[in-house]
């Protein structure tokens, strides 16, 4: 009998807005999959793109990137900068092979447990979707783990 395929998500997540989400839906016991890990960053526009690089060389099959809502970045423009990273990040993944749909930016603030939670539950469907990345080594030539703790 085949297993059926449960994507790893890594997400990452700013610790002014989409972290307190994430915990706000935990408290309010919204449900989401728990195929995702989440990393706390202090902005989104601290998240430097080696960090989804090593993320899906790992064994991620798709990365999530979330803080606040343009305009409202504790830390005054960061998520600009977090948005033009995104859109170059996907173009040089595209060059990888790897779908554009594997990594997604989201906007959620503290109070927006539940459509992170959302946000979250879609990812993981269209993951699914997509089938494993099944990147066969890492860089180094070390052998990708499926285990998000190695991440």
């Amino acid at each position: 009998m085949t297993e059926a395929f449960e994507p790893v998500i890594v997400g990452f997540t700013c610790n002014w807005c989409s972290y307190r989400a994430a915990d706000l839906a935990g408290t309010a016991r919204i449900k989401y999959p728990p195929n995702i890990r989440l990393i706390r960053l202090m902005c989104s526009g601290r998240l430097d793109p080696t960090f989804v690089f090593k993320a899906f060389s790992s064994g991620a099959d798709g990365v999530m990137i979330t803080g606040c809502h343009p305009g409202e970045c504790h830390y005054v423009e960061q998520n600009y900068k977090a948005m033009r990273r995104f859109i170059l990040l996907q173009r040089t993944l595209a060059q990888f092979g790897i779908e554009p749909r594997r990594v997604r930016l989201v906007w959620a603030s503290a109070a927006e447990g539940h459509r992170l939670a959302e946000e979250i539950t879609n990812m993981v469907e269209e993951v699914r979707q997509l089938g494993p990345l099944n990147w066969p080594t890492a860089p180094d030539g070390v052998q990708v783990t499926r285990s998000v703790e190695a991440i």
